[in-house]
């Protein structure tokens, strides 16, 4: 693999991330648990969204085959997505969203606080803009995890329940490849080593503080950084790609 091709690579994994999460939180809008959770949770889409676009963008400029985020977003198939299985995961409830979220944006704040520093200034910027928002999502999903972690008798089984099934998806984004490595050695992306340490400095404090049990299975389930994906996939592609395939070209 040139370095080129792990570049592109490396920017559809972290386009593909913010994009497909984005889609998930998006049907919760109109359907939150309370207004102002509806509002909030909707907001952090379109963040993650404004984030993938920005991502995307810049992909199809550096591919050079005049791609655009919206053909890289629309017209790719399930396998060519890069996106960790994690994010696919469905809602099911506000407790399983909120897990999938703290395990994301746990990750997702100390990646971001690296790539600022990317010798590539182009993802250092974007980098920049994003991390201003993913401090917010970091703080929100880590006070619900507390706050219904230490709860009610019903609210902590429910946590526990979601934090217990999605463990085996949390641990994919540091499981570095030939694209992580050669990527780090250029100085263009994150030493996923650093990463992991401040992933999981994180995720045990708020555990703590929340009176959740870590599972104890280290097995962690991968694939979708290589374009391996749960069915889950392609139900959300099928929504959302579904006015680009069923009318192409259309313009707004």
């Amino acid at each position: 693999m040139t370095l080129q091709q792990a570049h592109f690579e490396y920017l559809l994994r972290l386009g593909d991330n913010a994009l497909i999460l984005g889609q998930r939180l998006s049907e919760w809008c109109g359907h939150g648990p309370v207004l102002e959770q509806d509002i909030a949770i909707t907001n952090i889409s379109l963040d993650l969204i404004g984030q993938a676009r920005s991502l995307l963008e810049y992909a199809g400029k550096l591919e050079g085959k005049g791609r655009t985020e919206d053909d890289l977003a629309f017209l790719r198939d399930a396998w060519d997505f890069r996106n960790v299985l994690l994010v696919e995961q469905p809602n099911q409830d506000w407790a399983f969203t909120i897990v999938r979220q703290f395990f994301f944006d746990a990750f997702h704040y100390p990646l971001l606080e690296q790539l600022t520093e990317s010798k590539d200034e182009h993802l250092a910027a974007i980098a920049k803009k994003s991390i201003k928002e993913v401090a917010y999502h970091l703080r929100y999903s880590s006070e619900w995890m507390i706050r219904l972690g230490d709860g009610t008798e019903v609210s902590h089984k429910k946590m526990q329940t979601a934090l217990d099934e999605l463990w085996m998806f949390s641990g994919e984004f540091a499981i570095a490849d030939e694209v992580d490595l050669l990527m780090a050695t250029a100085g263009i992306g994150a030493n996923m080593d650093l990463v992991q340490q401040a992933y999981l400095e994180k995720t045990e404090a708020i555990l703590l503080e929340a009176t959740l049990q870590k599972p104890t299975d280290d097995w962690m389930q991968r694939g979708g950084k290589t374009g391996t994906h749960t069915e889950h996939l392609g139900f959300i592609l099928a929504e959302m790609q579904f006015m680009q395939r069923a009318y192409p070209g259309q313009k707004w």
